[in-house]
């Protein structure tokens, strides 16, 4: 009966320590993009592009197709957003993170711009991972959505 105790007990500190984990996973996946968000609206695309894995393999996927290379998806940015006009400001909500490992995660979330003349929005899905210098984005899949009409 000691054993079954102890056992239950190493389980119980098990359980909560994965707990920890997740939660603090999650945290700094939080605060990835808020960093992200910050960035943008101070007009920041380089610091922006901090949350993303600076490597080839990089991914974005949008309405052009799928792009590959940190420094494409960054040309990327550059080319349909060129000045703070045309960024606006950011905000996401909705976001929704799944740990699928230690070490990965799938992100979820709505996007919306604020522009002097438009608030385009849509949805996002990245998988991220963790790297010894943190969390970062290895794919990004973005989409536009169009907002409901208007009754």
């Amino acid at each position: 009966m000691k054993r079954f105790g102890l056992l239950l007990a190493l389980l119980t500190l098990l359980g909560s320590a994965a707990q920890a984990e997740t939660g603090s996973a999650q945290a700094e996946i939080r605060g990835l993009l808020d960093a992200q968000v910050a960035a943008w609206n101070r007009g920041d695309l380089q610091a922006f592009m901090e949350s993303y894995w600076k490597s080839p393999q990089t991914a974005y996927v949008g309405s052009s197709g799928v792009m590959r290379g940190w420094e494409v998806v960054l040309e990327r940015y550059r080319r349909v957003y060129p000045d703070r006009r045309a960024m606006g400001t950011v905000k996401f909500s909705d976001v929704e993170i799944t740990l699928l490992s230690p070490d990965s995660a799938f992100v979820l979330g709505r996007w919306q711009l604020e522009r002097e003349q438009d608030r385009p929005g849509g949805v996002f899905t990245l998988i991220v991972r963790k790297f010894p210098e943190g969390w970062r984005i290895v794919l990004d899949h973005t989409s536009a959505v169009s907002p409901p009409p208007r009754e």
